[in-house]
């Protein structure tokens, strides 16, 4: 009996060193190739997923903003200036039709010394953002109704996307036999032009909501008001804000023609106005300086309100490296 225990003893031992050995082998073997065991290998997968998952943000110094955002849109006005001036250094058509690059610098500065520069342009921009806004207010509910009740998408859905790809122009003479020559009418082609787009940016952003997130909602309760509030809108907010830039763009669009057709002293002068008289003039310079300025005040308004909101709400979805 002694000797088989002993025997056993033994024979464990040399499993226990052989399990040890391997153990030794094994470690040896890591450190002469440099290979991580196992265990490493699960530790550097779930840093490397957490990096992919970190948004990676740097203080961008001055220099580099300079260089990747101003300078850009500097270098691309100053090389239209100069193809500007060439055509017309090298005649390739009349004065009239394309007048030298000054002129239209002198009736600017005309403008602004006449003091009309910053009046005509808040005339059209006060006008164009209270617009906006009331198509705002109307498009947002329109908007999640159109994209949850699946009666009324059948009916709507089809006449907004219509309405969208109507030409805002189109609206300007009934608007004008229906209200009058006065701000009623200005508004309305505005909210014909805009809300169709922003409710339809609206129904895209929720059509892209996974249907996960509903159904987490009414497991918590939330559910009508609530769900739209604090799941539906979040949840489709990039495209959500797509649909208010695509907005404004056709707000100002709409603004724009309206202004150029009907015309009334009781309406003031904006921009499209002042762009109908120049014509009305004979005046190029005075053209190309109210296309300019409607340009310009439509790419500022986008800089200003709307980038910003983009930005914030991509860096909140770790999504800022395709911000721009």
């Amino acid at each position: 009996m002694a000797s088989s225990k002993t025997t056993r003893g033994t024979a464990v031992e040399e499993a226990d060193g052989g399990s040890g050995g391997k153990q030794s082998i094994e470690k040896s073997v890591e450190k002469s190739t440099g290979k991580a065991g196992p265990g490493q290998d699960l530790a550097g997968l779930e840093a490397g997923l957490d990096a992919l998952d970190a948004v990676q943000t740097k203080r961008v110094s001055p220099a580099e903003v300079l260089v990747q955002k101003v300078l850009p849109p500097i270098v691309a006005v100053a090389f239209v200036l100069a193809l500007w001036k060439v055509l017309v250094v090298a005649k390739v058509t009349p004065d009239y039709k394309l007048p030298d690059p000054g002129l239209v610098w002198d009736s600017l500065r005309q403008l602004w010394l006449q003091g009309e520069l910053l009046d005509i342009i808040w005339t059209s921009v006060s006008r164009g953002l209270f617009g906006f806004l009331i198509a705002l207010a109307i498009s947002t509910p329109l908007g999640l109704v159109v994209a949850r009740v699946k009666f009324i998408r059948a009916g709507l859905g089809p006449i907004l996307s219509g309405l969208q790809s109507l030409p805002s122009v189109a609206w300007v003479p009934p608007a004008v036999i229906w209200l009058g020559l006065n701000d009623q009418m200005m508004y309305t082609v505005i909210l014909l032009g805009a809300v169709p787009s922003i409710a339809n940016g609206l129904v895209a952003g929720i059509d892209q909501v996974p249907p996960l997130f509903l159904r987490a909602g009414r497991t918590l309760g939330a559910r009508g008001l609530v769900s739209a509030r604090h799941i539906l809108l979040p949840a489709a907010l990039p495209g959500y804000v797509a649909g208010l830039k695509q907005g404004w763009a056709f707000s100002w669009r709409s603004l724009m023609a309206a202004e150029i057709i009907a015309k009334s002293p009781d309406l003031g002068l904006g921009l499209g106005q002042y762009l109908e008289n120049q014509r009305n003039n004979s005046d190029m310079a005075g053209v190309l300086l109210g296309i300019l300025l409607i340009l310009v005040v439509g790419i500022a308004i986008e800089l200003l309100i709307f980038a910003p909101i983009e930005r914030r709400v991509l860096r909140s979805r770790g999504l800022l490296a395709s911000a721009r």
